[in-house]
């Protein structure tokens, strides 16, 4: 049985140059789980931050059912506390306040043992300049794909 995906962040893709991605586990109530089997999920805007030397996942989207009862239910855009061993935070908050770099989710996703994760990148912000450079070269490897193509190669 392969992941099963729930949200993804096309976004940080076109933002950020990924240097280092990790898979991580994220603390959920109950009636956020059932939310996510509903693919109740969005991470365009999240973030992860360090809240007292534990990282967390902040603005992320996840929305409940209709059958939820309202005291249970936890605010959609909640932190929550990511899941990682204690070396790779350490490393993390070095890498974050030594280089400045910032740390976004890409995947939010149920495994093969059904346990939802999340994988994280640690990033580096792209310029307006770098931005439009990717945008030149993945059109122009767009075209002569197309070209090869009608040519029948």
């Amino acid at each position: 049985m392969a992941i099963q995906l729930i949200a993804q962040n096309k976004k940080a893709r076109h933002d950020y140059e990924i240097l280092e991605t990790l898979e991580a586990g994220i603390v959920l109530q109950g009636a956020e789980v059932k939310g996510l089997r509903a693919k109740r999920a969005n991470l365009s805007d999240a973030f992860c931050r360090f809240i007292k030397g534990e990282l967390h996942l902040m603005n992320a989207h996840i929305g409940r059912l209709d059958t939820t009862n309202a005291h249970f239910a936890r605010e959609e855009r909640a932190p929550r506390k990511l899941l990682l061993h204690k070396k790779q935070v350490e490393k993390l908050y070095a890498k974050v306040h030594k280089d400045g770099l910032t740390i976004v989710p890409l995947k939010l996703y149920f495994n093969e043992r059904n346990y939802a994760k999340v994988t994280i990148a640690l990033a580096k912000g792209k310029k307006l300049h770098d931005k439009r450079e990717t945008l030149k070269r993945r059109t122009q490897e767009r075209e002569a794909q197309q070209a090869m193509k009608n040519r029948g190669y």
